[in-house]
């Protein structure tokens, strides 16, 4: 999936000049918390988000620093903190500089970028232009469309069991397991040993993906690596 086939097109955006007062009227008016800055030319130059408006003058919660720390403080570091807090332009607060994807970029890449720099919206630029931003909660609302329904029709036990089983060594993070299954009415009981505890949660959430599975019965027991000693959460059905 691309790019643009997530992003929303009609994107609302302010200019560095744009009061900060009109900037945050936008984003409570249209429920956004992120806006992207543009200039003459409909170039991205920067993103304005709520974490840029955090430590304001207004809310009391600008950034102190008690006067002995001041004395020893470089001048320039305080004097963006009070800019920060007390700006009344954009481009005195604004994000730069502003991290940007293209329409056909891969929604895998996208995700990434937003991993790798902790951010929620990447505008996305069409010929050099804002043509359209896709946000965390784009991706989410995508995702609502795309994922399946529970297929619940039943599949014969025993034919269950080699499903499970063969799913089981498909998986590379499996192969120090050693895991029984035993299914009754499409009730799949798991026993055994795994090394970690998430082992134990990732086979659990892999049999209850499987058509047919009405339930799931864990008795796995996990092992510390140092110590050797069987852990045993207790049975937990699903």
């Amino acid at each position: 999936m691309r790019a643009s086939e997530v992003m929303q097109r009609n994107v609302i955006t302010v200019t560095p000049g744009t009061l900060i007062k009109d900037a945050v009227h936008l984003m409570v008016v249209h429920h956004i918390s992120g806006l992207p800055v543009v200039d003459d030319t409909g170039a991205a130059v920067g993103i304005l988000s709520e974490g840029d408006l955090l430590r304001r003058v207004e809310l009391g919660t600008e950034s102190s620093t008690s006067p002995w720390r001041a004395w020893f403080a470089n001048p320039g570091t305080l004097a963006r903190k009070y800019v920060l807090s007390h700006a009344l332009k954009v481009a005195d607060v604004m994000t730069v500089p502003v991290i940007c994807v293209r329409p056909e970029t891969d929604l895998a890449e996208v995700v990434a970028l937003m991993e790798s720099r902790r951010i929620k919206r990447l505008p996305v630029l069409e010929n050099g232009r804002v043509a359209g931003i896709i946000t965390r909660a784009d991706l989410v609302r995508v995702l609502e469309k795309l994922l399946p329904p529970v297929d619940t029709r039943p599949v014969a036990d025993a034919e269950l069991r080699r499903r499970v089983l063969e799913a089981l060594k498909g998986q590379p993070w499996t192969r120090d397991t050693s895991i029984d299954v035993i299914v009754k009415n499409g009730t799949v009981e798991l026993t055994g040993l795994v090394i970690d505890e998430r082992e134990r949660q990732g086979i659990r959430v892999l049999v209850e993906n499987m058509s047919g599975v009405q339930a799931v019965i864990d008795h796995l027991l996990w092992i510390e690596r140092l110590s050797g000693i069987p852990m045993d959460q207790g049975a937990n059905a699903h």
